[in-house]
């Protein structure tokens, strides 16, 4: 028998892990609430027809499809022999495969949109939290299976819904003790330099192209760019684009000089500076800042993009997001403009890890152990822990009778903070001794007294390890 072993770009989760997870999904969720979003689930799969198209050329690659069930029934062999050298050929075929995972929660949303129009209440705001699968190379930050937290407003064209995102990413940064930079562009923008450069006809070539500048350099983007047809004065003038720099003002007077007879370049222009506005008055637009390399190289943008960035860590974006005025347009549903962002829950985790900020209260198991010291005491100690656990203490008694140094172990293992211990002795007395593992300190309790002492030094102990 082989040993066992996991999918490429696929993980466990331990308790440890899994609690610090739930720690950056509940801050995110919380926040999603206070700002007005509902929640939302989608299946795992989508039908292919769902997926494919909706990622550019980059994107679709990436899509993990699924095999059609029975096909090794002897009816379908030859069907599916037949579709495979289809697929070998790059062409999708419903013989073999119609359907395919999740690649991100928007087209999902979308279809939804889509499907319930008539039932929703506009405009719908939506969370979401859900796994997603993609057919990359696995390394740092980078998995194949990884969990998404979405936020979309759609129904309203207003950038108050923009302004509203913003907030929500700094807000969320916040509490979760991480400094980080928003870069925001707006694909109006790049539109512009399309007309400029040949022609709208040229965006996803040029976007394409720009998208990977922080990963292969400027050089081998003009080589690309060059692939793709565009001549020597057109690469010229994206550089000269690309080479914009300083803060969010000069670069947006350095775009509007570039693109000054565009009317798309001056809508995108227009509707940054109105978000810079609003985070001005909240004194937070020193969190947002201008890249005008940035490009979300996804078909379906129109408008503002959104891309996090964790200072002083080494790693890729921790979210992003943008504005698509007819996602829903592809389901047969058009004129339903909306906005989302994504926060990349397993490279958060990585960052929160990296730079030691997860609290100490965030592994919060059992905090109080019984210790297993007879049948009669255990009916006892069973007794009590009920109580405790009808006052929100999470306890637990020992599965067997064990000398004590077995069960301080087992305590210490886990990360318990009190044990409390009842002999025959105790029975009699009607008390219980009650021990702080980590200060040593013992003391005798009325069973009736329990709950309140636990409590109080509950709360103590919280106290402590927040000021520490």
């Amino acid at each position: 028998m082989s040993k066992p072993s996991l999918p490429q770009g696929t993980r466990d989760f331990g308790p440890e892990v899994v609690r610090k997870r739930n720690y950056i999904i509940s801050t995110i969720k919380t926040v999603f609430e206070l700002y007005g979003f509902e929640p939302l689930e989608t299946p795992a799969m989508e039908n292919l027809d769902t997926l494919m198209g909706k990622y550019g050329e980059e994107g679709d690659k990436l899509i993990f499809k699924i095999l059609n069930n029975g096909l090794n029934d002897s009816r379908n062999i030859e069907k599916a022999t037949l579709a495979f050298e289809n697929v070998l050929k790059g062409k999708n075929d419903k013989n073999l495969t119609e359907r395919a995972l999740k690649y991100d929660l928007t087209i999902p949303f979308a279809r939804y949109v889509a499907m319930n129009y008539g039932q929703l209440t506009f405009p719908f705001k939506r969370y979401q939290v859900q796994p997603v699968w993609r057919a990359d190379r696995p390394q740092k930050g980078r998995y194949r299976e990884f969990y998404q937290c979405d936020a979309d407003v759609v129904g309203s064209n207003s950038l108050l819904n923009e302004v509203e995102l913003a907030n929500i990413y700094t807000t969320v940064f916040k509490k979760l003790g991480i400094a980080v930079e928003i870069k925001l562009n707006n694909r109006k923008i790049l539109a512009a330099l399309a007309e400029i450069c040949g022609g709208a006809d040229k965006l996803t070539d040029i976007t394409v192209a720009i998208d990977k500048l922080d990963k292969i350099g400027m050089e081998k983007v003009e080589a690309e760019l060059a692939e793709r047809g565009l001549d020597a004065e057109q690469i010229r003038t994206i550089r000269v684009y690309l080479e914009i720099n300083g803060n969010n003002e000069t670069k947006l007077a350095a775009v509007k000089s570039l693109f000054a007879d565009s009317a798309i370049g001056a809508k995108g222009i227009e509707e940054l500076e109105l978000i810079l506005q609003y985070q001005q008055s909240l004194d937070t637009d020193h969190w947002l800042s201008i890249d005008l390399t940035l490009a979300r190289g996804l078909n379906y943008y129109t408008g503002t993009i959104f891309e996090v960035k964790a200072k002083n860590v080494q790693m890729g974006s921790i979210g992003g997001g943008g504005r698509y005025d007819d996602l829903t347009g592809l389901f047969g549903v058009p004129g339903i403009p909306g906005v989302g962002i994504s926060f990349g829950v397993d490279r958060i985790y990585d960052v929160l890890e990296e730079l030691k900020l997860f609290p100490k209260e965030v592994q919060k198991g059992a905090r109080v152990l019984f210790f297993n010291l007879g049948q009669l005491e255990s009916n006892k100690a069973f007794e009590l822990m009920q109580r405790l656990r009808g006052n929100g203490i999470a306890c637990e008694l020992y599965h067997e009778q064990a000398k004590f140094d077995k069960q301080f172990k087992y305590a210490e293992r886990k990360g318990i903070a009190f044990a409390v211990m009842i002999g025959s002795r105790e029975l009699e007395t009607g008390t219980c001794n009650v021990k702080n593992l980590a200060t040593g300190a013992q003391q005798s309790v009325p069973f009736d007294q329990l709950e309140a002492i636990v409590m109080q030094d509950l709360r103590f102990k919280i106290r402590h390890d927040k000021q520490a």
